[in-house]
């Protein structure tokens, strides 16, 4: 790894940088923040360990910079014994780690290879968010996605516009980001917008950029997203909730492929394709007035719909195992999946909030899970029983009232029963017994 090192006692310097030499390490060493700073822009740091205290910039002000300018470097935090709460608020800041003077330099090299190790997982998962368009499986059992993801790779070489529509949550910008990824524009940027997202006074100085001067408070000229997003793909999510006024600047965009910022007269020309997405339904919203209908034709040339979650439950072990990877990364875990008991309870939810919803429960779960596996008690969900929609039911009640209305639908017949909850019928009979069902 190439490691950077900045205290402004060079003794510290020189002993951390010699053992970290000795380790088969790369090593680089500044003498205050401003010297590192300056390698940080230059050169390419693994991990970056630098002292709380230092002149011309202190650990903090170094921390806060790097932000600023974008340096994703993980920051392993030395401090003095007496600034312990310097310290943690350089974690808040996005600090990896700290350590308390004095300390041993094995400590210091679990930390560095723990930072380093973490920083290649992420790297990891986001080549394989480039080359899939998403750290979620875009694989599916279900036949409805499969037509789905066929259409979609068909398409995503065209230069043609796409109107994704579909629930909340069902992952119409992870298909975006397929379809993108998929495309001869790969290489190039994809620019996620959410319209809705954007205060309507600052929607088109966001979406097509100003002059300098072109209103109060504008003392400089701003690129818009969709410059920012030329020779690529522009991703245009809730494209509902678009003001009347910018649905016209936007069908002037699609007609004429070019750009005007807000102050300008200079007409930009454009490369880019635009998906769109919605959970409305543009049609009635046509109807009602709210939705231009020659933006919505413009828009709608590739028609893909996005069933919700409830509606491809046999995608869930897969789903579920690409979460477990990602949070694995996240938190620095090494969880092995989710129990079969738990997967079969998670089948029995409808996730009214879909795979979003999903990554949450995960999420969740990760957080409370003492074992190797996520278990039934590290889930809770709401239930729509209304004996149960007091409060929070548990993942152990849904399975056991899903099991009950199954059973009551097959009058009793277990192999029906198992069949329609998807289990096999030794687990079924297991479950009966544990439930008290018999």
């Amino acid at each position: 790894m190439r490691i950077l090192i900045a205290d402004d006692e060079k003794s510290i310097r020189d002993s951390i940088a010699e053992y970290l030499e000795l380790d088969g390490h790369e090593v680089m060493t500044a003498e205050n923040g401003l010297s590192a700073l300056r390698l940080l822009e230059d050169e390419y740091f693994d991990v970056f360990v630098t002292d709380l205290k230092m002149p011309a910039a202190d650990g903090l002000e170094v921390l806060g910079r790097m932000k600023a300018a974008g340096i994703d470097v993980p920051v392993i935090m030395i401090s003095a014994f007496g600034d312990v709460a310097d310290a943690v608020e350089a974690m808040k800041l996005g600090a990896e780690d700290y350590l308390v003077k004095p300390f041993e330099t094995e400590e210091l090299m679990i930390k560095v290879l723990k930072a380093g190790e973490k920083r290649r997982l992420l790297f990891e998962v986001e080549r394989l968010r480039s080359k899939t368009g998403s750290s979620v499986t875009m694989e599916s059992r279900n036949d409805v996605m499969k037509r789905i993801l066929k259409l979609a790779r068909k398409a995503a070489p065209t230069p043609s516009n796409v109107l994704i529509t579909g629930e909340s949550g069902t992952g119409k910008e992870v298909l975006a980001r397929f379809m993108h990824t998929n495309s001869n524009r790969a290489d190039k940027p994809f620019v996620a917008v959410n319209v809705g997202s954007i205060p309507e006074s600052l929607m088109e100085s966001e979406l097509y950029g100003h002059e300098k001067g072109a209103f109060t408070g504008a003392d400089r000229m701003k690129t818009g997203l969709f410059e920012a997003g030329n020779g690529g793909t522009v991703f245009l999510d809730e494209i509902g909730e678009m003001p009347v006024h910018l649905q016209v600047k936007l069908l002037r965009t699609l007609q004429e492929r070019s750009v005007q910022r807000v102050g300008s007269v200079r007409q930009i020309k454009l490369d880019v394709r635009i998906i769109a997405a919605t959970n409305r339904s543009l049609e009635e919203e046509v109807e009602a007035g709210r939705f231009r209908e020659d933006l919505f034709y413009r828009l709608n040339v590739v028609r893909i719909h996005l069933p919700p979650l409830r509606e491809r439950l046999e995608d869930l072990p897969e789903l579920c195992a690409s979460f477990v990877t990602l949070m694995n990364v996240r938190m620095g875990r090494n969880i092995s999946g989710i129990s079969s008991s738990a997967l079969e309870g998670l089948k029995c939810y409808s996730f009214p909030g879909n795979i979003r919803e999903l990554e949450n429960l995960i999420e969740r779960a990760f957080i409370l899970a003492e074992g190797d596996f996520l278990e039934v008690e590290d889930f809770s969900l709401p239930v729509s029983n209304p004996e149960l929609s007091k409060g929070v039911g548990t993942l152990k009640q849904i399975e056991k009232q899903a099991i009950q209305e199954a059973l009551a639908r097959w009058e009793g017949k277990k192999t029906k029963t198992a069949e329609e909850l998807g289990i096999d019928r030794k687990t079924l009979f297991n479950k009966i017994k544990e439930y008290g069902l018999d």
